[in-house]
C-alpha cells in the first residue's frame, strides 16, 4: 500500500521538473512511512512512497522491466501475483524483486493494456512505456484505490490524493458546481468530478492511456447483471460461504501481520470468522465503542472476539472533535460529510499501534441488501396501494412528531420512508442517500449559485446508471447503482484515506471483483427475504457465529453520535463556522437559511444534522483552500 504521483509533459525534449515531482511526492509521505522514489526520464515523471507488505527488502518503487525501457509505481496489492509470476517467469521473464508490483510490469510485456483482465486486486498505478512514449494510468474494478488527474497545456498531472496534484500550476482551484451539488445532496462527490473543475478522478474499471497531444480514458471492465443463479437456497448459501472462505484467504497474503475490524456485525463478524479458520494463529481484532449505548457495539464485538478466541483491542473513545475536524478534513482533500469516517480514522489509528494491515467487512451491504432503503423499497409497493388522502394524512402527522434523539428511532425512519415514497420513482432509492429535497437545495443556495444550481438535474447522478438495469427489478438495480456510485466515493474513499492517514493498509475482501460477480447472481429474494435483510449471507454464516450476531435486530452502522455533538461539544464550532457574517462572506449559502436551522436544530423542534454537518464541513474546507464564492 502506498502514495503514487507523477507527471508527464507533451513536449518530448522537455523533462518534469524534479523538485516539483519530490513535493508532489512529500505531500503523500503519510501513505507511505517506510520509502520513498523517483524516476525521472523526457516527457514523465514518477514519484512513490511506500508502506511495506509484500517484499520488505527489495520492493523499492520505481520498479523496471529487465532492459528499464518499462517503468511502474503502484498504490494496492495484486492477490494473485504469485501464480502470474509463475506463469511469466515460464515464458523467460526475469524477476529481480519478490514484489507484486513487478507482475504487472512483465504482464504488460505480454498483453498490453488487457494485462488488466488478468490482476486479480486493488490497485492504481502509473506505467510508463519509453519506448511507445506512452503514460499507462489505471485502476483496479471496484475503486478500491483512489488516482486523481489534471489535463492541462502542459500535460498531465496525477496523483493518489489530490493534495498531490495542487503542487502543481496546471489545476486551477476553480469550483465544479454540478460537484458541489453532488456533494450537497449525497455528501460526497461521485467520480469523475472533483470538487475542482480542472480536476478529475480516474473512475473506477478505467484507465488513461496519454501519448504525445493524446490522452483518452477507457472502460475495461462492467459489472454483469446476469441472470441469477438457479439454485436452491440451501446450495446457495453454502456456494456463498466457501466462495467468501477462498476470498479472505487470497486476501491475507502480507509479509507482515494481518488484523481485522471488528464492529459486531454480520459483514465484519463474517471476516473475522473465515480468517480465524484460514490462519494458524490468533487474529488480531480492533473495535472502538462510544458511550451513548444507541452508537455502541462493543458487546457484539467482544462476543464475537470471544468466539474466535482473537487478541482482541478495544477502546471506548471520547475524541477531542474541535480539534479531530479539522484533521480529518485535511486527509479527504474535497468536501465529504459521511460522518464515518471519524470512527474510521480512530478504529485505523487503534489496529496501527500493532498491525500495518487490517481486513474489514465493507461491502456486505451493498451486497446482500443491509440497508433500510433496500428494505424500503420492497415496502413501499404496499404502502402506495394507500389512497393519496391516507398518505397525506399520515405525512402531516409526522411532520408535527420532533425527531428522535437516538440514532435510529422509528419516527426517524417512518419521516425517511413517507418522505422517499412521496417522490417521483428515479429519486425513491436516492431519498435516503440526500439531505436536501430539490426545494430546499435551492433554498440553502446563495442567490449567486442558484442560477447555476437551477440548470443541473437532480438525479443526474444515478439515472445513467439506473438506465443500465431498467429491466432488473428495483432491489437489483439499487445494488448496482450503489455499487457505480456509493461504494467507490463514499465507502472505499473514507476507508483510503483514514487508513492511510495513519499508514495502514485496509483490505476488503467482500469487495474482490470476482466475488461481486458472483454476489449479483444471488436471486434477491434470497438477499432481502420478507423483513430479514441479507438473509442469505446469514445463512452461509448459520453454526459460525453466535446466534446474537445472526438474529440481531438492528443494524448500528459505523456511526457518532454528531447529532447530539452538534448541541453540546461541537456547539461552538457550529455557530461561530456557520455565523450569518462568516456564512455571507465565503458567498455560497444563504445566511437566512443557515442560520434558520442551526436554532431549529439546536431548540430541538428539527433533526438538522446531516445539513448543517455538510455545511459545517464544506466551510472548513473552504477555510483551509482559501476558497470562496465572490
Amino acid at each position: 500500500m502506498c502514495g503514487i504521483c507523477g507527471l508527464y509533459i507533451r513536449q518530448t525534449r522537455d523533462q518534469p521538473s524534479e523538485a516539483l515531482l519530490r513535493r508532489m511526492t512529500d505531500t503523500l509521505a503519510h501513505r507511505g512511512p517506510d520509502d520513498a522514489g523517483v524516476f525521472l526520464d523526457q516527457q514523465v515523471g514518477l514519484g512513490h512512497r511506500r508502506l511495506s507488505i509484500i517484499d520488505l527488502e527489495t520492493g523499492h518503487q520505481p520498479i523496471f522491466n529487465e532492459d528499464k525501457t518499462l517503468a511502474i509505481v503502484c498504490n494496492g496489492e495484486i492477490y494473485n501475483y504469485q501464480e502470474l509470476r509463475t506463469e511469466l517467469k515460464g515464458k523467460g521473464h526475469l524477476f529481480h524483486t519478490q514484489s507484486d508490483t513487478e507482475v504487472i510490469i512483465h504482464l504488460y510485456e505480454e498483453k498490453g493494456v488487457d494485462c488488466l483482465s488478468h490482476l486479480r486486486g486493488m490497485f492504481a498505478f502509473a506505467l510508463w512505456d519509453g519506448l511507445t512514449r506512452t503514460l499507462f494510468l489505471a485502476r483496479d474494478r471496484l475503486g478500491i484505490k483512489p488516482l486523481f488527474y489534471a489535463l492541462g497545456p502542459q500535460g498531465l498531472v496525477f496523483g493518489s490524493e489530490l493534495k498531490a496534484i495542487l503542487q502543481a500550476e496546471w489545476a486551477p482551484r476553480d469550483i465544479d458546481v454540478e460537484a458541489l451539488h453532488h456533494y450537497l445532496l449525497f455528501d460526497y462527490i461521485a467520480a469523475p468530478h472533483t470538487i475542482f473543475q480542472a480536476v478529475k478522478k480516474l473512475p473506477p474499471a478505467h484507465y488513461l492511456l496519454a501519448q504525445g497531444d493524446q490522452a483518452s480514458v477507457e472502460p475495461y471492465w462492467e459489472l454483469a447483471m446476469n441472470e441469477p443463479l438457479v439454485r436452491g437456497e440451501e446450495e446457495t448459501a453454502e456456494l456463498l460461504r466457501s466462495t467468501l472462505q477462498s476470498v479472505v484467504k487470497e486476501h491475507l497474503v502480507s509479509d507482515v501481520p494481518v488484523g481485522a475490524f471488528l464492529s459486531g456485525g454480520i459483514d465484519s463478524s463474517s471476516v473475522v470468522a473465515l480468517m480465524a479458520r484460514a490462519m494458524d494463529q490468533p487474529v488480531k481484532t480492533f473495535s472502538i465503542g462510544f458511550e451513548d449505548q444507541s452508537y455502541n457495539e462493543l458487546p457484539y464485538a467482544r462476543l464475537v472476539a470471544e468466539r474466535f478466541q482473537t487478541e482482541h483491542r478495544e477502546e471506548l473513545v471520547k475524541p477531542n472533535m474541535v480539534d479531530l475536524v479539522p484533521k480529518l478534513i485535511e486527509y479527504v482533500d474535497e468536501p465529504f460529510a459521511d460522518t464515518s469516517l471519524i470512527p474510521t480514522y480512530l478504529v485505523s489509528s487503534l489496529a496501527r499501534k500493532e498491525v500495518k494491515v487490517v481486513l474489514s467487512g465493507d461491502g456486505g451491504d451493498e451486497l446482500f441488501g443491509g440497508y433500510d432503503n433496500y428494505l424500503a423499497q420492497r415496502l413501499d409497493r404496499y404502502y402506495r396501494l394507500l389512497p393519496n388522502p391516507v398518505r397525506n394524512l399520515i405525512t402531516q402527522s409526522l411532520e408535527r412528531i420532533p425527531p428522535s434523539p437516538a440514532k435510529k428511532g422509528i419516527i426517524n425512519k417512518l419521516k425517511r420512508f413517507v418522505e422517499g415514497s412521496n417522490l417521483p420513482e428515479e429519486g425513491r432509492h436516492c431519498r435516503w442517500m440526500t439531505f436536501f429535497s430539490p426545494e430546499e437545495l435551492l433554498d440553502v443556495c446563495s442567490a449567486e449559485l442558484r442560477s447555476e444550481m437551477k440548470s443541473i438535474d437532480f438525479y443526474g447522478a444515478f439515472q445513467d446508471y439506473f438506465n443500465q438495469v431498467r429491466d432488473e427489478d428495483p432491489l437489483r438495480q439499487a445494488m448496482f447503482v450503489d455499487i457505480k456510485t456509493w461504494i467507490p466515493d463514499d465507502i472505499l474513499a473514507k476507508v483510503d484515506r483514514m487508513s492511510m492517514a495513519v499508514g495502514l493498509e485496509a483490505r476488503v475482501p467482500l469487495l474482490d471483483h470476482a466475488f461481486v460477480e458472483f454476489a449479483a447472481q444471488i436471486p434477491s429474494v434470497y438477499k432481502v427475504k420478507g423483513l430479514d435483510r441479507k438473509h442469505i449471507l446469514k445463512k452461509a454464516m448459520q453454526g459460525m457465529l453466535p446466534g446474537a450476531i445472526l438474529n440481531r435486530k438492528e443494524k448500528q452502522g459505523f456511526s457518532i453520535p454528531i447529532k447530539n455533538w452538534l448541541r453540546h461539544d461541537l456547539k461552538e464550532m457550529l455557530m461561530d463556522t456557520l455565523s450569518p457574517e462568516r456564512v455571507a462572506r465565503r458567498g455560497f449559502f444563504s445566511p437566512n437559511y443557515v442560520s434558520r436551522i442551526v436554532h431549529e436544530h439546536l431548540e430541538e423542534t428539527h433533526d438538522h444534522w446531516h445539513r448543517l454537518w455538510a455545511l459545517l464541513v464544506f466551510d472548513l474546507w473552504s477555510d483551509g483552500y482559501n476558497v470562496s464564492l465572490s
